[in-house]
């Protein structure tokens, strides 16, 4: 072989080696990469998933229904419970 030809395949040979290096680190970095990935979405589906709760809670707040059941569960529910016992209470001492 002439001395261009081995000077040719030298270089040839290191450049394909330079880039096999840079292929193999490159790949590494993608697989960190997307499991980089994959966690930020994971995160974001949480993130939805909570953002999701907290509309319907302002919404049942916000809108007018929301605010009367919220209103009948808070005041009247407990007063009609305890007037529901007092009446049980009456039934049971005045049939006796």
């Amino acid at each position: 072989m002439n001395v261009a030809e081995w000077i040719l395949v030298a270089i040839l040979s290191i450049t394909l080696l330079v880039f096999l290096v840079v292929g193999i680190i490159l790949i590494i970095k993608l697989m960190s990469l997307s499991d980089e990935i994959k966690n930020v979405v994971i995160e974001s589906q949480d993130i939805a998933k909570n953002a999701n709760g907290i509309v319907s809670n302002v919404k049942g707040m916000t809108s007018i229904g929301g605010t009367v059941e919220m209103f009948v569960d808070k005041y009247i529910n407990p007063k009609l419970k305890e007037k529901v016992k007092e009446a049980k209470k009456e039934e049971k001492n005045g049939g006796k």
